[in-house]
């Protein structure tokens, strides 16, 4: 009997050896994909900068210091980095904005798709996909020809003599915010129809039943069945937002700078690698800081509602 058990285990041992073998080159790989260049950022940015570029092979906390701090170029004297702040309250402002308004646009086209019949809801989703089948920066340069000066929006108001000369409205952050609405809202619409084709309306009519208004049914049934669904949806805005180089690029004209313009700027024309990587681990942390908010805000909810 013990001989027969021993075997068995061996047996076993031996089938969970050879699938960690045969998975091994690939762990490895994912590993070193994953891990490699963040490990490079995170060496470079303890390092000193370059005198064109790259780095010196010589320790220096310099970079991370002046993520939040700036020198005086004259007597060294420590203050804010007043411009890395205004980028930073910038890129979070117009991130959570842009949340908001492709949540406030996403969840109408969600819930109307989800309300069709089930034979014309392919057709919406792939009407929804269309705008992934083009590149982001062709997306872009498409919002820059509606909103620039003599773009469509100005033109149409012109001719109707709304306005007498044209409105402003590239380069400033409103731009950017309608460019990343635009680019990002499938990212919101998908997860949240995906949420909504779940719901059982039979729910939602038993609300009517029972004399709830519009507003109660909307609060109190759809928002609760399709709250995993909006912050699926609401990550998969804020994250990239808050890492948008293209679109702010574009539509901002370099005068309205977000994160991602910073980071870049200081392994392009700035020649600060050690900065630049800096900044990269910043925007990585916040991101992560985000993640572990919602998980424990999502992990509370089950533990309150198993309870």
């Amino acid at each position: 009997m013990s001989a027969g058990t021993d075997l068995i285990e061996s047996e076993r041992q031996r089938r969970i050896r050879n699938r960690w073998l045969l998975s091994a080159p690939a762990l490895l790989i994912i590993l070193l994909a994953a891990t490699g260049p963040l490990l490079i950022v995170v060496v470079y940015s303890f390092l000193t900068p370059g005198d064109y570029g790259n780095v010196k092979w010589i320790f220096s906390t310099e970079a991370w210091f002046s993520v939040p701090f700036e020198r005086d170029i004259f007597d060294d004297t420590v203050s804010i980095a007043s411009a890395h702040l205004t980028i930073f309250n910038r890129s979070v402002g117009l991130s959570l904005v842009t949340t908001l308004v492709t949540l406030f646009f996403g969840f109408p086209t969600a819930y109307f798709i989800a309300t069709r019949p089930e034979r014309t809801r392919e057709l919406w989703l792939f009407l929804i996909t269309i705008p992934f089948w083009t590149n982001i920066l062709i997306r872009t340069f498409a919002m820059l020809e509606i909103i620039r000066n003599e773009g469509l929006i100005n033109t149409v108001l012109m001719r109707l003599g709304i306005i007498s000369s044209p409105i402003q409205m590239l380069f400033t952050d409103g731009a950017i915010l309608a460019g990343m609405v635009y680019v990002y809202l499938p990212l919101m619409v998908l997860p949240l129809y995906a949420s909504m084709e779940k719901i059982d309306f039979r729910l939602v009519e038993a609300g009517y039943d029972l004399y709830a208004t519009p507003r109660q049914v909307l609060w109190k049934i759809i928002i609760p069945l399709v709250k995993p669904g909006i912050i699926a949806g609401s990550i998969l805005v804020f994250i990239p937002s808050l890492g948008a180089y293209v679109t702010p690029s574009i539509l901002g004209g370099g005068k309205n700078m977000m994160l991602g313009n910073l980071i870049e700027l200081q392994f392009g024309q700035g020649r600060n690698w050690p900065l630049g990587s800096a900044l990269s681990i910043t925007l990585m942390a916040i991101v992560m800081i985000a993640m572990l908010a919602y998980v424990r805000n999502a992990g509370s909810q089950k533990g309150g509602a198993h309870g």
